[in-house]
């Protein structure tokens, strides 16, 4: 069997390097390269101690690592330097797994053209947890009954970017079956008109940035007499992420162009 060769750009951060140990333990694929300006280089397989006994070289750019030959690039970096990498691969003949929040939609119109034009993939992906991709669904659901929704993103306090990928992933989702009705007008709230968080696609969204929060993404959707909470909540593990992202490595290729959400490849 053959294994898919990955490059993991980001490959020392907080989920990756979770995502990496137990590749390494996968019989269908292999780490060929890694992206990491702190740790460029180095050897991956000692910096994370994987115990492979092969030497797994760090790159500091995109560029670099891909003269390394992969069939999957997977991104863990910032969404700075996301969507670059993302081109780069593309332009490369490689498929790519975004993992990276902080994309817009622009962007992704973009990315979306290039896979095209390249005869490529790219699986975007806001969060890898099976419990995220089911609120979603579960979303989607919903909005085709409910009229009034709204989203509350929970993070961090050293959480840069808001809202969340988690967040920015629903909403767009939300956006396809329409504008959450208002009774009241944004325009016409008396008082601070910010309170009511940002429209994003026709919903409201709401980011939280505490100490004690890692994620947590809530949709409420209302009715007269009647409401219909959806959460996600994460604890400090990466452990729940990684069956999604190797799900979604082993499945990038079955497609060509942009699909966004893990369930976009699942059955359901």
């Amino acid at each position: 069997m053959r294994k898919l060769k990955i490059c993991v750009a980001g490959a020392t951060g907080w989920a990756a390097s979770e995502l990496c140990k137990q590749m390494v333990k996968t019989p269908d694929m292999e780490i060929v390269s890694a992206i990491s300006r702190k740790n460029a280089s180095g050897n991956l397989d000692s910096i994370l101690n994987l115990n492979t006994g092969v030497n797994i070289p760090v790159f500091s750019t995109i560029e670099e690592a891909l003269n390394i030959s992969c069939d999957v690039l997977i991104d863990y970096t910032s969404p700075e330097i996301v969507k670059h990498n993302v081109l780069a691969a593309l332009n490369k003949g490689v498929n790519v797994v975004i993992g990276t929040s902080g994309l817009s939609d622009n962007d992704y119109e973009n990315i979306q053209k290039a896979a095209e034009d390249n005869n490529r993939s790219v699986l975007a992906v806001g969060n890898f947890a099976i419990s995220v991709v089911l609120l979603n669904k579960f979303a989607e659901i919903a909005a085709n009954y409910m009229n009034y929704w709204e989203i509350i993103d929970y993070a961090s306090d050293k959480k840069i970017d808001s809202p969340s990928g988690s967040a920015l992933e629903l909403a767009y989702r939300l956006s396809k079956h329409g504008k959450s009705k208002k009774t009241v007008q944004i325009n016409n709230t008396q008082g601070i008109k910010e309170t009511r968080g940002a429209d994003m696609g026709g919903t409201q969204v709401h980011s939280v940035r505490l100490p004690g929060y890692v994620i947590s993404l809530e949709t409420i959707f209302g009715m007269e007499d009647e409401k219909l909470i959806l959460r996600h909540e994460a604890g400090s593990s990466a452990k729940p992420y990684v069956a999604g992202a190797l799900l979604a490595v082993r499945r990038v290729n079955s497609f060509t162009g942009l699909r966004r959400g893990l369930d976009t490849v699942m059955d359901f």
